[in-house]
């Protein structure tokens, strides 16, 4: 169940690949949307946007959460300049992963319409607009959105060149 130096525990893995799975499909949505247009499968697609995006939320904290406790007890990182470009990526990619779906969530809320994701209500709305966070979400969801893009990206080619390059077993001990 927990993290050793050897490998991520069972939790660890199932935050991860469960995150890269909803990740991928919101992502997918997005980019689908942006090269799409309206069409009634971007439509269908983006509907579950929200829904979707509050799942990551909620997973990212117990991912994060999860993290700390497990701070002692994960695999050893590269030395060096590697080691810490590591470190740095992963928590660029844990900040990334909160505040793109906690901008939104501001923004939802300053909106002034209610939020019930999956029939679950969390916010009420019947409220005046609040302008500075609708901003806030207008301004920097999307942004923050495409950057987490880029740097899934890059923590994808990281990966690859761990397993195909260096050969360090780093993925498996993310596989399991």
């Amino acid at each position: 169940m927990f993290d050793n130096g050897l490998k991520y525990g069972l939790v660890t893995r199932v935050l991860h690949w469960a995150m890269a799975a909803l990740l991928i499909y919101q992502l997918g949505g997005v980019v689908a949307g942006a090269a799409l247009g309206e069409t009634p499968l971007t439509e269908a697609w983006g509907s579950s946007h929200k829904p979707v995006g509050f799942t990551l939320f909620v997973l990212a904290v117990i991912r994060a959460l999860w993290g700390l406790v497990n701070l002692t007890r994960r695999p050893k990182l590269h030395e060096g300049l590697i080691g810490k470009l590591a470190v740095l990526g992963h928590l660029a990619l844990y900040a990334l992963v909160l505040a793109v779906p906690a901008i939104a969530l501001i923004r939802q809320y300053g909106s002034g319409r209610p939020f019930e994701p999956f029939g679950i209500p969390l916010m009420a709305g019947g409220h005046e607009k609040i302008e500075w966070m609708t901003k806030l979400g207008g301004d920097w969801h999307g942004e923050l959105g495409w950057v987490l893009l880029v740097a899934i990206v890059g923590h994808l080619i990281m990966a690859l060149v761990h397993h195909f390059v260096w050969k360090d077993g780093t993925l498996k001990r993310m596989v399991g």
